[in-house]
């Protein structure tokens, strides 16, 4: 399913992510690259792969011609904050080079900002696309495949070192691997991290462990350094076993082999994968799903392949293995429920503090001016007149319940993760 129309659109900065998104779009012979703004050797590769478009300095110019539709975030990690915060204010459609920032802050924003505008926002973050990465989820989740999930094992081997920021300088690296394993066991409860040092470097070893949430555990090797490039995933179950294999590094040439119930063997494999095609018709599957449905951005969402959401949590977890690496303890994360009855918990804590505050003031009050203490009685009538309400408003039924939950999931809830450590 592609968009009705030749969609243009524009590209910030010379990510080589962000370059290759672009080199795609314009094959696919739907899409039209307007406008470049950002160093000039990322507008000589472009024009040595014969797209031809005009260059700019600025970047409100870009964002002020009306005939841009859609815009790739893909400037360094200092400008990527901005440039992304200021495409989705102007109300365009984002493709945003992971990470957005060192930080989840401005992934935070931008789904707010996502939530009001009703863009399409989604994360260069093509690893879980990989149908090999979903066949082994597939078998990961069949019990008369591999039994119960149990453990879920990636070693992502490197002759180069491990995905970091273009700044040499910081020390927050973008770990890789975290949507390969939520695609495949769902979201993770804890996790903790261990390397030589207190802060993570892109030359050291790091190993990652931890857990799901709907059961079973992980352990993840990153090697950068090394002689050869390879990436493999194992998923254990109860009586077997299913291992993916990338035999030359990602996304090169790909093994899957596992043992049914019965003890027989079975073995897929799949040839040199191009990331960018399937992502660009992620993208246009989030256009026509917006158009069809005036607005609401659901693709990707239901099953965690591709959305914010992915970029979101990516960054979380980065974070939370910092914090575990820096006081060598386990970060447990949260994901506190968005219902009416939580959210009504949470209001009414804050209005009871400031009942027993504004009590507490009366009172001192009272001393001098006798009249106030009379003014205590009505505050608490009030208090308690509002926790009645819950028993009197009917709750809502679970065909209504199930359809503000499809509407809060047209927006990435990030901000809504909490984090904890444990010794």
């Amino acid at each position: 399913m592609t968009s009705d129309h030749d969609m243009h659109f524009a590209l910030l900065g010379d990510h080589p992510d962000g370059l290759e998104i672009a080199r795609v779009l314009v094959a696919s012979a739907r899409h039209t690259l307007t406008v470049y703004q950002g160093p000039p050797v990322g507008a000589e590769f472009l024009r040595r792969w014969g797209l031809s478009f005009r260059t700019v300095a600025d970047l409100e110019e870009v964002l002020a011609d009306p005939e841009i539709e859609a815009v790739i975030v893909a400037g360094s990690i200092a400008e990527r904050p901005a440039q992304l915060r200021r495409a989705l204010q102007s109300e365009r459609h984002v493709l945003c080079v992971h990470p957005s920032d060192e930080t989840p802050e401005i992934a935070y924003e931008a789904a707010m900002i996502q939530g009001d505008t009703r863009a399409i926002l989604l994360p260069l973050m093509p690893h879980a696309l990989h149908p090999a990465v979903g066949r082994l989820g597939d078998l990961a989740r069949q019990e008369s495949a591999l039994g119960t999930f149990r453990l879920l094992e990636m070693e992502w081997s490197s002759s180069e070192s491990i995905p970091v920021q273009e700044d040499p300088a910081s020390h927050k690296l973008a770990l890789p691997g975290w949507d390969m394993l939520r695609s495949v066991a769902g979201e993770i409860a804890e996790v903790s991290g261990f390397a030589w040092s207190e802060e993570l470097s892109a030359s050291d070893v790091v190993l990652l462990a931890g857990s799901f949430i709907e059961g079973g555990l992980f352990r993840a090797t990153l090697l950068p350094g090394q002689h050869e490039s390879y990436l493999r995933l194992t998923a254990v179950g109860s009586y077997s076993r299913a291992e993916l294999l990338f035999t030359s590094g990602w996304p090169g040439p790909a093994q899957l082999r596992w043992q049914d119930e019965n003890g027989t063997p079975h073995e897929e494999a799949w040839d040199a994968w191009n990331p960018w095609p399937p992502l660009v018709e992620e993208f246009e599957q989030a256009l026509a799903s917006r158009n069809a449905t005036t607005g609401r951005q659901d693709i990707g969402q239901d099953k965690g392949l591709l959305g914010w959401q992915t970029a979101v949590r990516a960054l979380e977890l980065d974070d939370a293995v910092r914090r575990s690496v820096q006081r060598r303890r386990v970060s447990v994360l949260e994901y506190p429920e968005a219902t009416e009855e939580a959210g009504f918990k949470g209001t009414m804590t804050l209005v009871g503090c400031a009942t027993l505050w504004a009590i507490l003031v009366l009172l001192i009050l009272s001393r001098w001016f006798s009249w106030l203490g009379w003014i205590i009685i009505p505050v608490l009538v009030l208090f308690l007149g509002v926790q009645v309400l819950r028993w009197l408003v009917p709750a809502p039924t679970s065909e209504e319940q199930r359809r503000e939950d499809g509407a809060s999931e047209s927006v990435p809830q990030g901000n809504q993760l909490g984090s904890k450590e444990r010794t």
